[in-house]
Formats: structure tokens, C-alpha cells, sequence
């Protein structure tokens, strides 16, 4: 069956490149540690990095072209993800990244993740403290309980 006959997803599914580890953020960047427990956790497969480059605003509102990000926070990103993936080859393991514009990270990560078939996922923690938390929720209970036991996630610092 060609492409052209399968729906958005599946086209998705059957382009991704399979990873054993998704290392992903929600535009941080990303910490030695974080590179250090994604290479562990791959044992020698390849991983898939992510960051999230965040479009603001209600998911009610009107499309607002000034709440999407601008053409330096699209490079601010992928410089990120460039710099990770660097790390990871140094580390002398494989990898791959992308960004991706998203009001809620923790359903890109889950989408990620279950695109690329990963068994672990490694969360560079996003900033601020309990209060953040508290109004966007914690993004590694969600992807726990959404992924599965048949996928670990652990947070830098937590292990995976």
C-alpha cells in the first residue's frame, strides 16, 4: 500500500524510525545528565530527541499568529536539540532530533514515544517549581500513566 493511501497517521507510523529512547524537553536545554542516562538507558540503539517549541494562548481563542513561536525560538530549539544530539554522538551513541510547536508537551511526548516504539523515556524537568506543576501537571505521571508499565520514564536526577 503506498503512502498516498494511508491516512495522516498511519503515514506517521510507518516513516517513523524506530528508538529505544526518547530524550525529550520542553524547550530547556539539555543537561549532561540528561545525555548520560538517555545513552545508558539505549544501550548502543539509536534516540530520538525532542523539544517542544510552545505555542501560547487557549485552545478557545481565535488562531493568533503572535502566539506561535517566532523564527528565533524555532532556532533557539533546534540549536538545542543539535547540541543534544552531539552529546550523544560524543557519548558514542546514535540519535536523531526533532522540534515540534505544541501547547501540551506531555501529549507530544506520548505521541512521540509511541511513534518511535520506545522502551524509556528521559524528561529534561521543566522550569519553575510546585506551583508550575500545579497548573500544567506533572508531565511524568502523565506519560506513566498513559504509556504504560511496557515503558519507563524517569525525569533527570529520578533515573528512568
Amino acid at each position: 500500500m503506498a503512502f498516498g493511501q494511508l491516512g495522516r497517521r498511519a503515514q506517521d507510523a510507518a516513516r517513523a524510525e524506530p528508538a529505544a529512547v526518547l530524550l525529550a524537553s520542553a524547550g530547556r536545554p539539555f543537561s549532561d545528565e540528561a545525555v548520560r542516562q538517555a545513552v545508558a538507558a539505549a544501550h548502543g540503539e539509536p534516540i530520538w530527541v525532542l523539544s517542544i517549541a510552545r505555542i501560547y494562548g487557549t485552545a478557545f481563542g481565535l488562531q493568533n499568529p503572535s502566539l506561535l513561536p517566532t523564527k528565533r525560538e524555532w532556532a533557539a530549539q533546534a540549536d538545542l536539540v543539535e547540541a543534544a544530539v552531539k552529546k550523544i554522538k560524543r557519548a558514542r551513541g546514535s540519535a536523531k532530533g526533532e522540534v515540534i510547536a505544541t501547547r501540551d508537551a506531555a501529549k507530544t511526548f506520548i505521541r512521540a514515544a509511541r511513534r518511535h516504539s520506545v522502551r524509556c523515556v528521559v524528561l529534561q524537568p521543566a522550569e519553575g517549581g510546585r506551583l508550575r506543576r500545579l497548573v500544567e501537571g506533572d508531565p511524568v505521571a502523565r506519560l506513566r500513566r498513559r504509556l504504560g508499565s511496557g515503558v519507563e520514564v524517569g525525569e533527570v536526577g529520578t533515573g528512568p
